[in-house]
């Protein structure tokens, strides 16, 4: 499954913004759900267990806030043209949902992703999961926001392959959260920085409970996990919900009033595989992937990186 997943990117450094497509094998399964109380979001509902559509031809995880959706109408439009889509008497329509993070204020405030930068990302798609980072829909997010955007660190796209036995797994995580991102110890590796480079929640970890220092609408988290276990409509909405037990044992505060956190799920069915394994599984790669989004990251746009704070003395 995983050497027929596709994953291209549009990154503008200037503007401090961009997008990243997925583009998964032909007869997958899809879900998805929203956790947090501000997400942006396109063919979510379509998503849901009940609605008739099962199959996604892309994925748009995308910055710009709302503004950023459009990029999925040039991944629709490019899609259409190469003859891909949910068949009609009237051509095919492709189906691809999207999803963005708040990164207006990291770069240009007015700029973001538009369907030429989706159509862009689309074509740039290619099998490879070792490029993450400052790249794509990471390019302008930031994680430590609850202290305030000036004490906020520097976050990314991150990817995570996992595989057990004949089960494959891959975590595409954009984070840009309210919350500090820790480690599996519970130590922080990226979050609210003071001048000194020390964390802010390191010796006092109830200072996050203050009100954050953020707006609304400013910060989400948004994670997409493909495998082929086999899976229904309904199992892959399960799995969609416990990808956000992973993201909060991994981001302190997560699925806040100011995220709007939100999951993908796509299964090609190919390997029959118990749910709980499937979910157990889930957890650790996309636990991975939100490490791998910070410590992926470099300086950038006046906030520190995970690589360069190791540099400081």
């Amino acid at each position: 499954m995983l050497e027929k997943v596709k994953i291209g990117h549009f990154t503008d450094f200037q503007n401090a913004t961009g997008c990243t497509v997925i583009v998964p094998p032909e007869g997958n399964i899809a879900s998805g759900c929203a956790f947090g109380a501000a997400p942006g979001t396109r063919e979510l509902a379509l998503l849901q267990p009940e609605k008739k559509v099962e199959s996604i031809h892309a994925l748009v995880l995308t910055g710009g806030s709302a503004f950023g959706l459009n990029a999925a109408q040039g991944v629709m439009e490019e899609l259409a043209r190469q003859g891909k889509g949910f068949p009609t008497d009237y051509g095919p329509v492709p189906i691809v949902p999207a999803a963005v993070i708040f990164d207006k204020n990291v770069g240009n405030a007015h700029a973001f992703p538009g369907p030429e930068h989706g159509a862009l990302a689309l074509q740039n798609a290619q099998n490879n999961f070792e490029v993450m980072g400052n790249i794509g829909a990471g390019t302008g997010a930031t994680v430590g926001k609850w202290a305030g955007l000036k004490f906020a660190m520097k976050a990314g796209i991150g990817i995570s392959v996992n595989q057990f036995r004949s089960v494959e797994m891959l975590a595409v995580t954009v984070v840009n959260a309210v919350g500090d991102v820790l480690d599996k110890n519970g130590k922080i590796l990226a979050g609210a920085l003071d001048s000194a480079h020390t964390f802010l929640a390191e010796k006092n970890n109830r200072a996050r409970w203050q009100s954050p220092k953020v707006g609304l609408n400013q910060n989400t988290v948004l994670s997409a996990v493909l495998t082929n276990a086999r899976l229904t409509k309904t199992q892959a909405h399960y799995l969609a919900q416990r990808v956000h037990l992973a993201l909060a044992r991994m981001i302190e505060p997560s699925h806040t009033s100011f995220d709007g956190d939100v999951s993908f799920v796509v299964s090609l069915p190919e390997v029959d595989v118990p749910i709980d394994l499937t979910a157990a599984m889930l957890g650790e790669t996309v636990e991975r992937s939100v490490i791998n989004a910070v410590t992926s990251c470099e300086s950038m746009f006046g906030h520190v990186g995970f690589k360069d704070l190791q540099r400081m003395p």
